[in-house]
């Protein structure tokens, strides 16, 4: 069954950099768009970032443009997210997120705080 395992979540200071590693299993990676979701505080889940199955095409929230890089390893079945110049506002549980027929698949989440 399709299973998306996040890391690299943790607490870091205003201005610093965290990458964000989704490991998928399950289904033929390649074959799929992926994306990065957040859930802020107190707010609803949000996408962040996405890409496309070759990894020619990525597209950003504009709140993450220019901070945040989405890329792939379609070799290692895997997808991350390179966050930098971090802002206390990022503060969120971040999850990696694709769609398949009409199902929805989740992972578990990790959890990003930036915070002096």
């Amino acid at each position: 069954q399709v299973q998306l395992v996040e890391s690299g979540g943790g607490l870091v200071q205003p201005g610093g950099s965290l990458r964000l590693s989704c490991a998928a299993s399950g289904f033929t990676f390649s074959s799929y768009a992926m994306n990065w979701y957040r859930q802020r505080p107190g707010k609803e889940r949000e996408l962040v970032a996405a890409i496309s199955r070759a990894g020619l095409s990525r597209n950003y929230a504009d709140s993450v443009k220019g901070r945040f890089t989405i890329s792939r390893d379609n070799a290692r079945n895997t997808v991350y997210l390179q966050m930098n110049s971090l802002k206390p506002e990022d503060t969120a549980v971040y999850y990696c997120y694709l769609t398949s027929r009409g199902i929805d698949y989740w992972g578990q989440g990790t959890q990003v705080t930036v915070s002096s």
